[in-house]
Parts: structure tokens; C-alpha cells; sequence
């Protein structure tokens, strides 16, 4: 949209490249604002008509293209600048072993949430996953059962807006949990902030360690390796159904095609990350209640090896509610725990260490090349900083000035 009706929050996120396709915006402004996919398969925000200036406001406060705050997130005994809040870490999976497989890694996110339901916690879950009409893109879903939960488990690695609905959800009688990506818990929480319906009707956000959004068009990259046409696919699988699984591909005729995760993600998906991935300052779900990732074991290299095994869970209980219901949980058998040290986590998800420690370099490469840049605060990036080596900031920051440079972003 151009002209004096445009938004100036969706304008500067748009220059900047900053949009992680969470729907927020969508949700705030509703029949003004609806997200739609642009090449090369990113979910971003189309205006059809002028927003009013509470919409406006609600936007800049909220997005997680210009904003992200966790100043006022609740204390907790521990908070590492690379790791965050933590009232517990360990690792874990799912007593249910057909969950454990089904997962995409030790399948504690699920049973949380089968446990959260059991109990009556929450009435439903806000999920996402594969969408029947597409089988390779999302769609967020609502999960009733365990049986819901079940067929939604497993990471689905391309665009997924699920704010875009949260009016919907909100609409709906109940109370429920709600899965994203740490940009998404981070989008809800800020919305919280403006909307007391949310801290009423949301007991439990849960997030898993996020390393960045593929485009659609990466996922077209591994059906074109597989030999298979995108109409052919009745089923697709990113990861899961073992640890850490295989992208597979089912066909009409009822064959499957299938690729390594080392393959899938290591040699096509990682290269196809949006922009605000790669300066993201919580990818490891801050704000959430509980958050989960891979809980990878090293090779003897010191790197994480994808060989399959039973799927583990890295588990980090970041609330006071979080952490409660995580004991309760493995006291009533749905989950298996074990304590882990926080510094253990860098040799599960090295990756993520240094895009933390490497943030702000990035911020002053699209500072000093005239980009709009998010603003973060209470996110200790000064001293997730001073944990890098000089030269490796100095490269860093040399290399993302360069790609801004010649429009390689």
C-alpha cells in the first residue's frame, strides 16, 4: 500500500527486512492488514486500508520486526546472557515412546501440552502444523486431544504466521496453550502488555529453539533433489518420526522419497533463511514458559552429530508456572527429566551461541549501511558479545556489511 495510509511501522520493517512473518499485525488490524506469501516463500503483511492510529501504536509496540523488551520479564534464579531465564534445564523426552518417535526430537513439548489438557490447565492448543491442501506449508492448528497433538508433532520448517488468528482463538471459550516461535511467544507477550485478555486466557506459551525460517522455495529445493513433483505430495515430513528423523516425501501412489536431516537442513534449508533470523536476539524462547530444542550429543570433534537414536530434549523451564508444571508433569510419568548444567548447552546448540554472541555486530553492520534495525533491550547482548573473540565479531560484521552492500539480503 503507498501513499499517507501506508503504515510507518509496517514501512520501516519493510526496508529494514525485518518481518519474521508472525501474523501479529494481522491480528491487531483485522480486514486491514491480512499475510500473504511473497517470493521467494515468506509470510509478510499486505495493507488494504488505513489503520487507526490505536492499531498503529499497538504494531510499534508489539512487532518483533522493531521491537523486542523483556525488561519486565519475571526474574529467575539464573539468567545466562547466551541461555536466558532459567528456573530448570535438563534434558528429557516423552514417557509415551510412540510420541518420543513422532517428535522431532525427545517430544517434551507435546507431552507438556497432553499433560496440560489431561489436567485441565488449558481447554485447547494453538499449534501448528501441516496444512492438507499444501502438505509442504503450515497451518495453525487447534489441537483438542492428544490425539491432536500427536498428528500435529514434528517441526515444520518454512513460514507459519499463527497471531494472525489470535482474535480467533481469543473468540473462542476456554483457555489454551500456544506453540511458536520465539518470535511469535515474544510478539504475545508484548501484545499482552496491551491486551489483558491474553495473561487471562493464555496459561501456557511454549517455544522450541529456533534457528531461522526457511522460504518455500527451499522446500521446492528438496523435493527437486528427491526427483519428486510438488502435485505428487500427499504428506510431507520436515523432521520427526525418529531423532533427528528424515524430510519425507509421500507420494499419490503411495511411495515415499526421503532425505537426511544433515542434507535437508545442513545442505538446502539453512541457506534459505530470512533476514530476521539472522539477527535475532531470542532465538532460544526467552519469554516462554518452558522451551525446548534438540539436545544433540557432540561428535568426537566437539560438533553435533545427526546420527539416529532416540529422540532427547533439551528442556529449559524459563517462568515459575513453567517450572511447576514441568514437576508435575514428571511426577505423574509423562515425562523423564535429568538436571543438566547450563554450560553444557553450547556443545548441544553451538549454532546458536554464536549467532547470539555475533548480534550486535550485525546490528551496527546494518547501522552503519543505513538500514532500520529492531530495537532489543534486556537481552544481555553486551555480554553475550565480550564471549566472542574479536576476530570473529570483526568477520561478522565485515560480512553482513558487504551482502547489504550488494543486495545479497
Amino acid at each position: 500500500m503507498t501513499g499517507s495510509a501506508a503504515s510507518p511501522a509496517l514501512a520501516r520493517v519493510a526496508r529494514g527486512q525485518t518481518c519474521s512473518g508472525c501474523g501479529l499485525c494481522a491480528a491487531v488490524a483485522p480486514g486491514a492488514i491480512t499475510m500473504a506469501m511473497v517470493d521467494p516463500g515468506y509470510l509478510r503483511p499486505r495493507q488494504s486500508a488505513a489503520l487507526t492510529a490505536t492499531q498503529e501504536a499497538d504494531i510499534a509496540a508489539a512487532c518483533p520486526g522493531l521491537v523486542v523488551d523483556q525488561r519486565d520479564h519475571p526474574v529467575a534464579p539464573v539468567n545466562d546472557p547466551l541461555w536466558g531465564p532459567a528456573h530448570f534445564v535438563g534434558t528429557g523426552h516423552a514417557s509415551d515412546a510412540a510420541l518420543r518417535h513422532q517428535a522431532s526430537s525427545g517430544g517434551v513439548i507435546s507431552a507438556l501440552l497432553v499433560h496440560a489438557l489431561a489436567t485441565g490447565l488449558v481447554d485447547f492448543v494453538i499449534q501448528t502444523g501441516a496444512d492438507p491442501e499444501m502438505p509442504t506449508g503450515n497451518l495453525t492448528k487447534v489441537s483438542l486431544t492428544a490425539d491432536d497433538v500427536f498428528a500435529a508433532a514434528g517441526s515444520r520448517y518454512t513460514a507459519s504466521a499463527p497471531l494472525a488468528g489470535l482474535e480467533d482463538w481469543l473468540a473462542r471459550p476456554g483457555r489454551f496453550a500456544f506453540v511458536g516461535k520465539p518470535c511469535d511467544v515474544s510478539a504475545l507477550r508484548a501484545r499482552a502488555r496491551q491486551d489483558a485478555r491474553i495473561g487471562a486466557r493464555v496459561p501456557l506459551m511454549l517455544a522450541f529453539f529456533c534457528a531461522g525460517i526457511p522460504s518455500a522455495a527451499g522446500t521446492g529445493r528438496i523435493l527437486d533433489r528427491l526427483g519428486v513433483n510438488p502435485g505428487d505430495v500427499t504428506a510431507f515430513r520436515y523432521r520427526g518420526d525418529g531423532w533427528p528423523g528424515f524430510a519425507r516425501a509421500t507420494l499419490r501412489d503411495g511411495s515415499t522419497r526421503q532425505m537426511s536431516y544433515a542434507d535437508s537442513w545442513g545442505d538446502i534449508l539453512s541457506k534459505e533463511v530470512q533476514f530476521r533470523c539472522k539477527i535475532c536476539p531470542d532465538a532460544t524462547g526467552n519469554v516462554a514458559d518452558i522451551a525446548c530444542a534438540d539436545a544433540w550429543e557432540g561428535d568426537e570433534y566437539g560438533y553435533p552429530s545427526f546420527e539416529e537414536q532416540d529422540g532427547r530434549s533439551l528442556v529449559i523451564a524459563r517462568t515459575a508456572s513453567g517450572a511447576a508444571l514441568l514437576a508435575e508433569a514428571r511426577d505423574v510419568g509423562r515425562v523423564v527429566t535429568a538436571p543438566l548444567a547450563m554450560a553444557a548447552i553450547t556443545n548441544m546448540q553451538p549454532s546458536q551461541a554464536r549467532r547470539k554472541k555475533q548480534i550486535l555486530s550485525r546490528l551496527a553492520a546494518m547501522a552503519v549501511t543505513g538500514r532500520p534495525w529492531p530495537r532489543y533491550y534486556g537481552l544481555h547482548l553486551i555480554a553475550a558479545a565480550v564471549r566472542d573473540k574479536p576476530v570473529e565479531q570483526a568477520r561478522s560484521f565485515a560480512g553482513l556489511v558487504r551482502r547489504l552492500l550488494q543486495g545479497r539480503i
